[in-house]
């Protein structure tokens, strides 16, 4: 069996390291060299005799007269790996078996180029010679831990230098990888039927028509509207970011926050404070998913060296919050330019300590602005706005720092704070869990746990845990004697209409597109496909029923995807592929034109006359007749 896209360098260096570990005894690869002619001779009657050809009969197969294997197409923005090679071994097995035992076998095999992969590496190949030349000198090479530039992974791909420059356009890729592919794919000894082969994207003409049919006939059928929807988002690729378009955070989805708005008291902390924000609704936003727990509020928590913005979100509303949260909020219609941060001033944690703040639902009349402990400084910049609220009744963490800065003089002077400022703020009890008596919460649980230091960080991410799972019911304020789970949605309801929260949205973890940029959410307005419209997903549920699957995980796994799968985005503005044929400003995104094209396999030899990208096709049939094709879905 062949490695796929073996280097000749590399089969050198192989060979010489070899050659220095023979003894001078010559070793005979005679039985090497006998296989290796089998292999090529019957490799070469496959071919003169069509082996793999598949064709229709003229009678209906009965059961068990039939195969059809199929492996999920690669994508071709490099060429085949190991991984591979492991998954097709399993389908080329089977339809070799099948075949052996008479059945009329169709294995066929094409290659996926939709999406922004590709566009996403020409375009790095472009700014590496515009930066650093052609061929590129680059700066730093030896560093460690460093990631490749693209012209490095073309490299090791056995591209020559004087060939490399020539992928920075993305129809490069289409016209090389394939044919490697193919011929890596004979050389493995695949049972294909090479007549059937094609790539996708609009450079197909008859696979073009084929997309363009099937998102036609989603939308005659009502599967496809358009509407806003909070979407992981690309600013750098101006797209949303789908799984297949990440580098890292597969997966990951849009997570809702309760955004606060803590009013900023005059007088501001310095001259270019007030000169900025004077006359303005200047509000520190925070984020809670506890909005119950917010009569409690003693403070905000700041990181010291934290890098914070005065951002406009309208014409008269300023808030302060971490850089990545308010792009994000730009991208959700909430600045004063869309899609773009308006600030006003740049500022750090240090330039906010002290800082007076009001919060209608805290008990306390005025707020201070405290340093949140070193140990989660990272943690607190890292994620939603930069800024916390402190609530020590209920959240350990709080309750163990703000205990720690009153008990610590020195402490209090590391940071520079005004006793006025800590000293004064007591914990109220805001939640009642049998078992507790009267102490807070997060007090008790501290003192159960004998949690002494902010620096104990086990015990208060368990502590955490704890309290989060506990049902309580609320002690204060109008919702008093009702459970958490209930006064949660009433009370966050009621922040939002009187303006005192809005809703935020940001990756529930880190996302990274394949063109390098960190992905936010967007309140974006795009096509979606409606997999999650009852009577549709009922269709897929029973089919599934009726399937017979070789292991009960493989029907868990299609289970759970229809559980969750609801309305997909399906359009794309960046990248390779097929144009909307309704608004053609959009592409049809790289999953949503590889769902079908398993029923194209059985009429692409008769449309493309043995070429891949239908160009020199002698089919009658021409790609703008494909349109009104009426197969079922």
């Amino acid at each position: 069996m062949h490695f796929f896209h073996s280097k000749p360098r590399v089969l050198c260096n192989c060979t010489s390291i070899i050659h220095r570990m023979m003894t001078n005894k010559a070793i005979s690869h005679a039985r090497r060299n006998t296989l290796l002619e089998i292999e090529s001779t019957t490799q070469t009657w496959w071919k003169e005799a069509d082996v793999f050809n598949a064709d229709s009969c003229q009678e209906p197969p009965q059961l068990r007269q039939k195969f059809f294997g199929n492996i999920p197409f690669p994508y071709m923005n490099g060429v085949l790996h190991l991984g591979h090679g492991f998954s097709i071994s399993k389908l080329e097995f089977a339809a070799a078996y099948h075949r052996l035992n008479g059945m009329n076998v169709l294995l066929p095999f094409a290659f996926h180029c939709t999406g922004m992969p590709i566009k996403a590496a020409a375009d790095k190949i472009a700014r590496e010679i515009q930066q650093y030349g052609d061929p590129p000198l680059f700066p730093n090479l030896e560093e460690d831990n460093r990631l490749k530039y693209q012209w490095e992974i073309m490299r090791d791909l056995g591209i020559q230098d004087s060939e490399i420059s020539k992928f920075k356009d993305p129809q490069k890729w289409l016209s090389y990888f394939p044919h490697v592919a193919m011929d890596d794919l004979k050389a493995f000894g695949l049972g294909c039927d090479w007549r059937r082969s094609f790539v996708t994207t609009e450079i197909n003409p008859f696979f073009d028509s084929f997309v363009r049919w099937q998102m036609n006939k989603l939308k005659s059928m009502g599967k496809i509207v358009k509407e806003a929807r909070h979407t992981i988002f690309s600013p750098l690729d101006g797209q949303p970011c789908a799984d297949h378009d990440r580098t890292i955070g597969e997966g990951v989805q849009p997570q809702e926050y309760t955004l606060i708005k803590m009013e900023m008291v005059a007088p501001f902390n310095s001259p270019k404070m007030k000169a900025a924000l004077e006359g303005k609704n200047v509000f520190l936003a925070a984020l809670t998913s506890r909005p119950e727990t917010l009569y409690g509020l003693t403070n905000a928590w700041v990181s010291p060296e934290g890098r914070y913005g005065a951002f406009e979100i309208n014409d008269t509303d300023v808030l302060v919050l971490s850089h990545r949260a308010a792009l994000n909020l730009a991208y959700q219609g909430l600045s004063k330019i869309p899609e773009k941060t308006s600030c006003l001033l740049e500022l750090t944690g240090s330039d906010l300590i002290g800082l007076p703040l009001k919060f209608p639902m805290s008990f306390r009349q005025i707020l201070h602005v405290l340093p949140m402990p070193a140990t989660t400084n990272t943690r607190i910049v890292d994620k939603g706005t930069g800024i916390l609220t402190s609530v020590p009744s209920d959240v350990p963490l709080d309750y163990i720092w703000l205990h720690n800065l009153k008990m610590k003089p020195d402490l209090r002077n590391k940071y520079d704070l005004k006793d006025e400022w800590v000293l004064p703020l007591e914990i109220t009890p805001i939640i009642f869990v049998d078992g507790f008596g009267d102490e807070a919460v997060a007090e008790r649980v501290c003192k159960d746990m004998k949690i002494v230091s902010q620096n104990e960080k086990v015990k208060l991410e368990e502590a955490t845990k704890l309290i989060d799972s506990l049902e309580g019911k609320l002690l204060v304020g109008e919702h008093a004697g009702k459970g958490i789970n209930i006064v949660k949605p009433l009370i966050n309801k009621s922040l939002i209409e009187t303006h005192r929260a809005i809703l935020y949205y940001e990756p529930a973890s880190q996302v990274i597109s394949r063109s390098g940029d960190e992905c936010i959410v967007a309140l974006t307005e795009q096509w979606f496909i409606t997999y999650g419209e009852v009577e549709w997903k009922k269709m897929a549920e029973e089919c599934l029923s009726s399937m017979t699957l070789y292991s009960d995980e493989a029907r868990h796994w299609f289970e759970h995807s229809l559980s969750w799968l609801n309305k997909w985005a399906c359009s794309r503005s960046f990248g390779l592929g097929t144009r909307i044929p309704w608004d053609e400003q959009f592409l049809v995104e790289s999953l949503s034109d590889s769902s079908l094209y398993m029923a194209y396999y059985t009429v692409s030899h008769l449309l493309h006359g043995g070429d891949i990208y239908g160009a020199r096709s002698n089919s009658s049939i021409r790609p703008e007749q494909m349109t009104g094709f009426q197969a079922r879905i």
